[in-house]
């Protein structure tokens, strides 16, 4: 049957179809929906993991257990990974078993451009890259045959555009394959130095295998063109934008395995043009392959390293006048990313600001305390470096810098990878205050349940971790707990663990405003009689409050009733209600 899919639907539509039984992944845009989607299929057991590398090892150990697996990640998160994945590669797998990693150009929701294909060649493990929708259903199902076929993990790549666009599938019924009886293999799967050194070759010789698949296989296809001056070689969302810039007017080798790449194939189709181009986003992965093996190609010479293409960057690359409406995705303005109205998060970086404080700042979408008027947070680096790098940072300053440095990490954050970062602390003694982030989900990927939800991917009764008792069980005397919306005693709490001569732990906790179960005051309303224009009820860079003829005013559409304006008002000019 034929239906539209979003690129990330269509994966999941891939692994039901394709019989996967088992889903392990940690929430990551552009990669979220795939799980999501797959979680809405009974017969697939899904679940959110604390992180990526735990992810990796329950489908890991699911594959070894004779079902098909899978689990998913952005880019960044297959560093978390990355571990398990170059040693599965050695043990090779049971039954199927495929990882996906979108990758994120222009970081749309990112800390950087890494291009994941480097890990699929690092690793030594096959890779394919699907254009559409269609290819992302079709090319899982294809990825388990090749799992089992080559004994290997199979990486999937996305990318943000192939994830969040939509085309046309057509779906089929699910086959399950009978379950891969486990069988105790010593050798294969004991990573010892003695059983490793006996697997590398068995790897070496799939990648001499898989080379010649890459020959062979319709993944890698020719479509010819009217005009063969050029020959265009690329894959992914850029073969979207070739062919959409560019027509049929040249012929194109469209490569949907990514590693390894072909050789024969490539020398071929450079045979049959008077030049070669290369179109890849991002690093020259391809381009390098191409002069590796001694074929002359340009590439990077026209196209950026950096960021997104575009229908306009290919035609103007190569000279083509640019099709109608192909430019007007290059002219949408920009929207400034901002805390939302209500953010549980604004009352205490507002309070940490107004102090003055040092903040090292972790991933999530509280790193928009960073954003002015804020600009609360120095420092962004990875999943849990907050709370390492501030006890790195008190270590090296000692007392000048102990009374006067924060960190602020978000509760499904430090489940991630922030535990151990805190044993670090509570081992090696650093006077560190460290302040949890509680807002009772993942937020910046679009609310996902985690271990201190209490509740499961399908939303049922799960597992719940108390976070005082874990602080606790981890060395920490001192564990406060905060609303953050009552700034005054927010900020006594943080000036007394400050002053304490001991590490401690501040939980600031307080529901997402945009939780569907959290009931919100009504909207304020500003008496302009009252109203002296001094602005103050404007830094902490709430979106509902603006000025409007030299006055606050409040957008009642967005405005919870927070009231952590009110508390900065100091002529009591903002009110609860219409004359009140």
């Amino acid at each position: 049957m034929k239906e539209i899919m979003l690129g990330n639907k269509a994966f999941a539509r891939g692994l039901y179809e394709a019989g996967a039984e088992v889903v392990s992944s940690y929430p990551g845009t552009p990669s979220t929906e795939i799980t999501e989607e797959a979680a809405k299929y009974d017969d697939i057991y899904c679940e959110w993991a604390p992180n990526e590398k735990v992810a990796m090892e329950t489908a890991f150990g699911a594959c070894l257990a004779g079902k098909r697996s899978f689990c998913g990640m952005k880019h960044v998160g297959l560093n978390v990974a990355a571990d398990p994945l170059f040693t599965i590669s050695y043990t090779g797998v049971n039954a199927g078993m495929i990882i996906c990693v979108a990758d994120d150009p222009a970081m749309h929701s990112s800390q950087n451009e890494q291009d994941s294909r480097h890990y699929a060649i690092a690793a030594k493990v096959p890779m394919l890259e699907p254009a559409d929708s269609s290819e992302a259903l079709g090319f899982t199902k294809l990825a388990y045959e090749l799992s089992e076929k080559y004994d290997t993990p199979v990486i999937i790549k996305m990318c943000t555009r192939i994830a969040h666009s939509q085309s046309i599938v057509d779906t089929e019924a699910r086959v399950v394959p009978d379950v891969k009886p486990y069988e105790k293999n010593i050798a294969k799967y004991v990573m010892m130095p003695g059983n490793a050194i006996k697997r590398h070759p068995i790897v070496e010789q799939r990648t001499l295998d898989l080379i010649k698949y890459a020959e062979e296989t319709p993944l890698n296809r020719i479509e010819e063109g009217k005009d063969n001056s050029i020959g265009i070689i690329t894959s992914s969302t850029c073969y979207q934008y070739t062919k959409e810039a560019l027509g049929d007017k040249y012929p194109v080798l469209k490569l949907g395995m990514v590693n390894p790449l072909p050789v024969e194939k490539i020398k071929s189709f450079a045979g049959s043009v008077e030049k070669v181009i290369v179109i890849e986003e991002l690093d020259p992965v391809i381009e390098n392959h191409c002069k590796t093996i001694g074929i002359e190609v340009t590439g990077k010479e026209l196209f950026s390293i950096m960021g997104e293409f575009s229908q306009s960057v290919v035609a103007k690359a190569l000279g083509e006048p640019e099709k109608e409406g192909c430019t007007a995705i290059d002219k949408l303005p920009v929207r400034p990313p901002v805390m939302c109205a209500g953010c549980p998060h604004r009352g205490l970086f507002y309070t940490l600001s107004k102090n003055k404080l040092n903040v090292l700042g972790d991933i999530g979408c509280y790193t928009l305390g960073a954003v002015a008027p804020l600009s609360a947070v120095d420092m962004t680096l990875c999943m849990g470096a907050s709370i390492s790098s501030l006890h790195g940072f008190n270590k090296a300053l000692g007392k000048e810098s102990e009374n006067k440095t924060v960190c602020v990490i978000g509760d499904s954050t430090f489940m991630h990878s922030g535990m151990t970062s805190l044993a670090n602390i509570a081992y090696n003694q650093s006077n560190s205050t460290v302040i949890i982030l509680d807002n009772s989900i993942t937020g910046m990927t679009g609310h996902q349940q985690n271990p201190t939800t209490g509740y499961n991917i399908k939303g049922d009764p799960a597992g719940k971790i108390d976070l005082e008792a874990l602080c606790h069980a981890m060395g920490f005397n001192r564990v406060a707990v905060v609303d953050p919306y009552d700034l005054a005693e927010t900020e006594r709490v943080i000036k007394e663990e400050l002053a304490a001569d001991e590490a401690s732990v501040i939980i600031s906790r307080r529901p997402c405003a945009l939780l569907k179960y959290v009931k919100h005051k009504p909207s304020l309303h500003v008496d302009t009689d009252k109203c002296k224009s001094c602005r103050a009820c404007m830094r902490i860079g709430c979106p509902a409050i603006s000025f409007k003829n030299n006055k606050a005013h409040v957008d009642n559409t967005l405005c919870v009733g927070c009231g952590v304006c009110q508390q900065l008002c100091k002529f009591d000019a903002l009110l609860d209600k219409e004359g009140e």
